[in-house]
């Protein structure tokens, strides 16, 4: 079987972002079941394809709103308007309808589709849907939307976030009913799209790529550690959490590093946290700190430092949003809500690694595990888009 996997972008370097290392998870499970799989999309400009043989680049974009002048947002969102897309969708349409057919037909013998999100999905959608497809939901994107209007600081924002997530919600449900099987990376993604039914959809377990076998013991240089793209909006819902709700709960003596990027002119608020911005290496990271803090409140889909986190071994405090689509908990991961609840089972968690009463646990049970129930739910979704 030879599949086309068209997403807004192709694979470029290493997988580092969590879109990336989800892409990077699917393809392997496609891969693995014997499926020939062609990338298609668009390219970050300047970088260098990371499997050029197999990729139909349709040309360089960049698609960040956050670095974006207001131009450029202003010309995203009048294309949007022109044509009844939505604000991700404008973006990527760069390139007529004729020039995607042409790239598209070029590719030999193409049994179907893989819709891997919703932006190029839905600036092409005729041309993309004309074959058998499996459509993937990174997450529920309408729902992001709204809660993204909800924590605009401007009408502008909001009426600007409402209107994404009108045509989020239609186009999302209009590929859902059209497609041959949906793929979520949680369980709770299924019903907002329409899709609940087992025989429509199913929830496929994500890993990342594979960990490096670390030999040496981990030096711990802080208490409890965060990672993630701060800029995006549902993770920063997070970040606000664990800084007025948990903080001003914590014992003085417990520090708190903060990795990834952060909103610009974002203030320092509490002189126990470090804000580290973006590492080399996001695992070796990690593994400074005592323990990790899961604290996602917002969004859907699959919080792929928490599979990093547990893969890795290492002691976690995690919120109910943070374990979506995890069956299995490590038994070194603790559960809490409440930012007063979080911040003494954090400061009790600490104190347990700090006197070696809890400690690092294999994570390659856990990896196996998630691994193996992929590969049965892609074999699922393959079945099902061939007609069998």
């Amino acid at each position: 079987m030879h599949l086309v996997f068209a997403s807004s972008l192709v694979p470029c370097g290493a997988p580092e972002s969590g879109f990336d290392i989800a892409n990077h998870a699917v393809v392997g499970a496609l891969r693995r079941a014997g499926v020939k799989v062609t990338h298609f999309g668009f390219k970050w400009p300047g970088v260098e394809l990371a499997d050029p043989d197999n990729t139909v680049c349709l040309g360089e974009i960049d698609p960040k709103t956050d670095t974006a002048s207001t131009k450029q947002k202003l010309l995203w969102l009048a294309k949007a308007i022109a044509n009844g897309t939505t604000f991700s969708s404008a973006k990527l349409k760069v390139m007529d309808d004729q020039a995607l057919r042409a790239a598209f037909e070029k590719i030999e013998n193409v049994d179907g589709v893989v819709l891997n999100g919703v932006p190029l999905a839905g600036a092409f959608e005729k041309i993309l849907t004309a074959k058998p497809f499996i459509f993937i939901a990174h997450n529920v994107e309408h729902i992001s939307a709204q809660a993204n209007a909800k924590a605009a600081s401007s009408i502008i924002e909001k009426l600007m976030f409402q209107r994404e997530a009108k045509h989020l919600e239609k186009l999302e449900k209009r590929l859902a009913k059209k497609a041959q099987f949906v793929l979520t990376f949680a369980d709770e993604d299924r019903e907002p799209l329409g899709v609940d039914g087992d025989e429509r959809s199913l929830c496929l377990p994500l890993v990342t790529p594979k960990a490096e076998n670390y030999k040496d013991g981990r030096i711990k240089a802080f208490d409890i550690g965060m990672i993630g793209t701060w800029t995006w909006a549902p993770n920063r819902i997070g970040l606000e959490w664990m800084l007025q709700e948990v903080m001003p709960h914590l014992p003085d003596g417990i520090t708190l590093a903060i990795a990834g990027k952060l909103p610009k002119g974002f203030p320092q608020r509490d002189k126990r946290v470090q804000f580290l911005g973006r590492v080399i290496n996001a695992k070796d990271f990690l593994r400074q700190c005592r323990v990790i803090a899961l604290t996602s409140r917002e969004g859907t889909g699959v919080q792929l430092k928490t599979i990093e986190t547990f893969e890795m071994g290492l002691p976690a405090v995690a919120t109910q949003s943070s374990i979506r689509a995890i069956a299995n908990l490590p038994s070194n991961v603790r559960m809490a809500e409440t930012g007063k609840e979080f911040a003494k089972t954090l400061a009790d968690h600490v104190l347990d690694v700090r006197t070696n009463v809890i400690g690092d646990i294999d994570g390659s049970t856990f990896r196996s595990s998630q691994i193996e129930r992929m590969d049965e739910i892609m074999q699922t979704a393959l079945n099902k888009m061939s007609g069998k």
